[in-house]
């Protein structure tokens, strides 16, 4: 009996390995098990060309295949006669896959290993449907279209970045029914992600960093694309592979300045989705991350929804970040708050090597995050202020931004979240756009260590 192509869409989920038929011109058969199916279009498949085997002797000699596929959720099984067009190394097929093989390969410690060598593109001659008795199909989930209308609805009413980061997370949750989310952005010097916001977990994980390349978070930032793997790989930590990042840039005594990353232990589902700014050559802005212990929790549909949300706001990213200051300010109380009567002195303690600050013996944050508190606080300390601007700060040589263009406000964010977990006695407070100020309940005791 002929099947439709749509039917043979959640096959290719990786869940279950594809079988590929091959044959040799002397009519010598060949079966291997595939590492990764891609779904082009009702016409077209590509599989992961990883070594020069049988499969590849056969299949350029002779280039007709046939491959069985099986449905992870009903057990029904289709086969599917395949003919051999061509091979990609290079663009965005080349990329998708090869960025979706890696990170499979980073979860199963076989990074090594699982080389993509290319994208084999095949035609589909004839889908088949193999006689049997399938489990019933699960329910169809709500529209997808539905729920990005609602969160693009949200991230509309979005005045500043912060909120425009809680409209998205808030949306993901609430219209998407997705119940782990991490938002991160990209650190000044191109090689981390730093978490900006999160749902659905124990601590926020606010300021948690994760190496470009690591993870399936991490490789879809690196290769600007993105990933959704459908069931569980053997396990990976984060956790290790911030901490092994961590050793080798000879920080290794310094592991206490690591905020725990937030994420699930062992998902059964992980969808990373870059957010990238519009133009020929796209910068790496920030990535979403959702995931779950629902086996095949993302389908393609959540995909493509959200990838347009990540699209949004980048958009809304750009536009909040290059709208100016109202020519005329609004008048802001630029008195201190009074300080606690009889309360000891807060020392905020300096590591100039890498700009970590702490809050007595607890560590608040560090980098450029570190480097503007600690401006903020040599400021107050010595003149009294409490006023501060985004402009002023992306300008001050003391901060040392690494770029103009570098995300000043995402920093601050970060900043004023990590204060707030922290319930410190000092807080950063928006008044208006591009302005902040500063409230210290507390005498302070400043200590700098430099390197």
């Amino acid at each position: 009996m002929q099947a439709a192509p749509d039917d043979i869409r959640d096959c290719c989920e990786g869940a279950i390995p594809g079988v590929l038929a091959t044959c040799a011109p002397d009519g010598t058969p060949n079966v291997s098990y595939l590492s990764q199916i891609e779904y082009l279009d009702a016409g077209h498949l590509a599989l992961s060309f990883q070594f020069f085997n049988t499969t590849r002797r056969n299949i350029l000699a002779n280039p007709v295949a046939r491959l069985l596929l099986i449905h992870p959720l009903t057990g029904a099984m289709f086969r599917v006669g395949l003919r051999y067009e061509r091979t990609e190394t290079s663009g965005p097929l080349f990329e998708r896959m090869r960025a979706k093989l890696a990170g499979i390969a980073s979860h199963e410690g076989m990074s090594g290993v699982f080389r993509l060598r290319g994208s084999d593109v095949y035609r589909i001659t004839d889908i088949e449907s193999v006689p049997g008795r399938p489990m019933p199909a699960p329910p169809r989930p709500a529209s997808r279209l539905a729920a990005l209308r609602r969160s693009s609805a949200r991230l509309n009413a979005a005045t500043d970045l912060a909120s425009a980061f809680d409209a998205v997370l808030d949306g993901l949750v609430e219209d998407f029914g997705i119940e782990q989310a991490l938002l991160l952005m990209p650190d000044g010097s191109g090689t981390r992600l730093y978490a900006v916001g999160s749902r659905g977990y124990d601590d926020s994980g606010v300021g948690a960093e994760i190496p470009l390349g690591a993870g399936v978070i991490g490789i879809a930032a690196a290769s600007r694309t993105p990933i959704r793997i459908s069931f569980r790989a053997l396990e990976y930590s984060y956790g290790r592979a911030i901490r092994e990042a961590a050793l080798q840039g000879g920080l290794g005594d310094r592991l206490e300045t690591r905020i725990p990353f937030p994420g699930l232990a062992e998902p059964n589902s992980q969808l990373a989705v870059p957010i990238l700014s519009t133009g020929a050559t796209p910068a790496l802005l920030g990535v979403l991350y959702v995931e779950s212990m629902q086996m095949m929790r993302f389908s393609y549909d959540d995909e493509d929804a959200l990838v347009t949300l990540a699209a949004q706001l980048a958009l809304a990213m750009r536009l909040l970040q290059a709208a100016e200051p109202a020519t005329i300010e609004d008048e802001i109380d630029e008195r201190p708050a009074p300080l606690a009567n009889d309360a000891p002195p807060l020392v905020v303690r300096h590591y100039a090597e890498n700009h970590s600050v702490f809050l007595g013996d607890s560590y608040l944050i560090k980098g450029v995050a570190g480097s503007i508190f600690w401006t903020l606080m040599r400021d107050h300390a010595q003149s009294g202020r409490t006023v501060f601007s985004n402009r002023e700060l992306r300008v001050d040589p003391r901060i040392g931004l690494p770029d103009l263009s570098d995300n000043l406000e995402a920093r601050l964010i970060l900043l004023q979240r990590r204060l707030v977990e922290h319930e410190a006695s000092v807080r950063i407070e928006k008044t208006g756009r591009g302005r902040f100020r500063l409230c210290v309940r507390r005498p302070l005791q400043l200590v700098d260590i430099p390197v």
